[in-house]
């Protein structure tokens, strides 16, 4: 087992590491680049160094002022300067909740380190527990670490009572702070949504499943659904098209637009000289061919395809799905038809908030609604594979963190692993950089899946692939790590003992798994987060991208795009951490410290890179909040039946009743905090919709909502004019009493009561 020394060989290893990120960072550091976006000086290769309009401009490639090097931490300041109000009209609400997720961390945990280090720290390594374990169980493993642990504690000793004590005090802390939190957050949330700006998607909804008519055109079906039932609020819609293999065309056209600039700009600089290029993959092999005339005739190609494939989607009624963008006259209107349902069939007729327009994915609205639960379904099915098929590797990680277990297996390896320095090295730092690398692959995995499911916007699919993550996390790094870990380290005990005496053995080691994730933390959460304050992973992929594909000064912006925060990736990695804090605080108090810097280190960094780098994909106004806040939950759950469990092993069973209290008393706080609050994330009141519309009459009398709403919900491949798709607008001057097409249901249903609501919509058209 891990050591004080091997721990601190660990901490001072990753510490170096985070320690040199930094100064790299200082180093390569330059001015903003347009007062928003910087890179380290070597993602300026090539850009210009004289002022420009067309694109950034550098002063100087290379400072040569030496002392700014040793201030390699003047960046924290600047990050701390920026007050809240001005984040959020900087970066917008979901950064700057975002960032709050950190500080909440720092609330809970630091109070409850101290807490824990006062009382329970003292009590578990003066229990002397381990010295009479092993007298008892000759090949258990145990080093100096978890002497601090519970592990230490004997067996219905009345020490165990500060440990049930301190449950109590750390999970009403907890709720008390998470209420506290969820009810900021809850009055930004809504004082955003009523200072905002004019958004399209204020007044728009997006209506799903239309049902099929004979009679009418999935557009006119529309129309003529909302001018019977929303007659007052309703002002025009977009139907959507299927348009898919359109903008592979697109995306096509402008990948050989691109090759066509390169090969132009190339035959300019040499114009002796016709560049050339070959017919195969990635113009690697095949017949060569004349560059420039290829390009040129490739496009004129595609270009006619293209003009064919668009004038098929807009004639073609088998393009059209059956959903449409709706917009309204008033955010009021809009609020009444999204937060309701439309018809008696609730499978019908589905409408919800449409996502704001840079929100939407497009090429998810033109699945099938019956194809949706089908394709989940198996996504789920796929999950599950998933995350068992990982235990494997999981296993390997835990063999490199106990080391002197595998000795027991393979005892040749026993001269070279027991030289002090490769054993601190191998413990300290390879099982979490093993760890790291299985985890880097799977949150692209888990974000195609996501988009398999049919999720119709962009924020939609990352919460969703965040959730996913934060099971796997759960499952494997969490459950795995102590399962395998569990059965390495006590792999002859497992084997010798009857089956009754093994979850004794288990509650005993469960407590000595904190060596692991410490080291996982210093890596991850210590020098894990100074990679990202130097972008390394981005500047990495920037030079690949330059050498493979990089063809262009558009190419090149593009490959510098900072992107955005990943959601998917860094929200469940802070719920890993959460959850580790919760478990231990109890168990193992001596990891709260790494956690605790790991939350204070990553305030810093991600304050400064929402400020300075990342820009924002898309506005939820902090929707994710309510899953926040529930998998905060889970974890001090879990972390309740951890306890309950150990206290088990302890002959320490009067005490259930009193732990059992405790899970039962963080579902209430759960229920009540999502019937408190978390309808102000589901749902926008009317009370507020109808200020912000009375409001803006006031203010804006002669408004042109019309105009507005007009191009904002169509498809990115048809705005570039060539063919109208603008939304149809339904006026009441134009139409006293609604028209429709349903002349064949006239004379059989006048007068009667029969029939679906939809078809009794008709008669009212009549």
């Amino acid at each position: 087992m891990a050591t004080v020394s091997d721990i601190t060989v660990s901490a001072a290893i990753n510490s170096l590491s985070a320690l040199i990120f930094l100064v790299a960072f200082a180093i390569l550091r330059l001015q903003p680049i347009n007062d928003r976006v910087y890179f380290p000086k070597w993602y300026l290769k090539g850009i210009r160094e004289t002022p420009s309009t067309s694109g950034p401009f550098v002063k100087k490639f290379v400072n040569l002022d030496f002392r700014m090097y040793l201030r390699f931490l003047n960046w924290v300041p600047a990050a701390l300067r920026m007050p809240e109000p001005e984040l959020i009209d900087h970066a917008g609400l979901d950064s700057a909740v975002y960032i709050r997720i950190y500080l909440l961390g720092l609330k809970i945990f630091v109070p409850i380190a101290l807490l824990a280090f006062a009382v329970l720290l003292p009590v578990n390594y003066t229990g002397e527990n381990f010295k009479i374990v092993s007298l008892n169980m000759k090949d258990i493993t145990f080093g100096e670490i978890d002497k601090f642990s519970i592990s230490n504690v004997p067996a219905a000793s009345k020490r165990l009572i500060a440990h049930i004590a301190m449950a109590y005090v750390f999970t009403f802390w907890t709720c008390y702070v998470l209420y506290k939190e969820y009810k900021i957050v809850t009055d930004m949330r809504l004082h955003f949504l009523a200072s905002e700006n004019r958004r399209p998607d204020q007044f728009t909804v997006l209506v799903r499943n239309v049902p099929p008519d004979p009679d009418e055109s999935v557009s006119d079906h529309v129309d003529h659904f909302f001018r019977v039932n929303h007659p007052d609020q309703y002002l025009s819609h977009q139907v959507v098209y299927n348009a898919n293999k359109l903008a592979k065309m697109v995306a096509q056209k402008k990948h050989l637009h691109n090759r066509l600039i390169y090969y132009t700009n190339k035959h300019e600089r040499n114009p002796d000289k016709r560049p050339t290029t070959k017919t195969g993959f990635w113009g690697l092999w095949g017949k060569k061919i004349d560059a420039i005339k290829y390009y040129t005739d490739e496009i004129d190609k595609l270009s006619t395809e293209e003009v064919e494939e668009r004038e098929r989607v807009i004639g073609d009624p088998k393009a059209v799905v059956p959903a449409a963008f709706v917009s309204f006259r008033s955010r009021w209107g809009a609020a009444v038809c999204a937060q309701t349902q439309q018809t008696r069939n609730p499978t019908r007729w589905l409408t919800d908030w449409a996502p704001e327009p840079r929100d939407v994915y497009w090429d998810n609205l033109a699945i099938p609604f019956v194809e949706l639960n089908v394709r989940r379904l198996l996504m789920a099915g796929a999950l599950f594979g998933l995350t068992f098929c990982f235990i494997v590797p999981i296993a390997l990680v835990q063999t490199l963190a106990n080391i002197e277990s595998i000795e027991k297996v393979v005892p040749f390896l026993k001269p070279l692993i027991n030289k002090r320095s490769i054993k601190s090295v191998i413990q300290g730092f390879l099982p979490g950089i093993v760890l790291k690398l299985f985890l880097i692959i799977l949150p692209m995995i888990l974000m195609a899946m996501s988009k398999i499911e049919g999720f119709t916007a962009l924020s939609a699919l990352e919460a969703r692939s965040a959730g996913k993550f934060h099971l796997f996390l759960l499952v494997n790094v969490f459950f795995g790590s102590i399962i395998a870990g569990t059965a390495l380290e006590q792999l002859k005990e497992f084997l010798n003992q009857s089956p009754s005496e093994i979850p004794k053995t288990v509650g005993v080691s469960i407590p000595m798994k904190a060596t692991f994730f410490i080291t996982y933390i210093m890596v991850d959460g210590w020098a894990g987060i100074a990679a990202e304050i130097l972008r390394l992973v981005p500047l990495v992929m920037y030079h690949l991208k330059n050498i493979f594909l990089v063809k262009t000064e558009k190419d090149r912006e593009e490959a510098m795009d900072p992107g955005s925060l990943l959601w998917p990736v860094t929200e469940p990695r802070m719920q890993l951490y959460f959850l580790l804090g919760l478990v231990y605080s109890t168990v193992t108090p001596i990891l709260l410290p790494f956690i605790i810097v790991f939350f204070a280190f990553s305030y810093l960094v991600f304050r400064h890179q929402i400020i300075n780098v990342y820009h924002q994909k898309y506005e939820s106004a902090a929707s994710f909040w309510p899953d926040v806040n529930r998998r905060i939950l889970i974890g001090l759950t879990i972390s309740q039946f951890t306890l309950l469990g150990l206290l088990s092993t302890k002959n320490a069973t009067n005490s259930t009743p009193f732990l059992l209290v405790l899970p039962v008393l963080t579902f209430w706080f759960h229920r009540f905090c999502k019937n408190r609050f978390e309808s102000a994330f589901r749902k926008f009141p009317l009370q507020d919709a109808m200020i912000k519309d009375t409001l803006e009459r006031a203010t804006e009398p002669h408004l042109d909502l019309k105009s507005y709403l007009q191009d904002a919900y169509i498809h990115p491949v048809f705005k570039d004019g060539e063919i109208d798709t603008s939304m149809d607008v339904y006026d009441d001057d134009d139409y006293p009493v609604v028209a429709t097409r349903r002349s064949s249901r006239k004379g059989s249903q006048v007068g009667t009561r029969e029939g679906s609501p939809d078809e009794r919509s008709g008669i009212l058209a009549v």
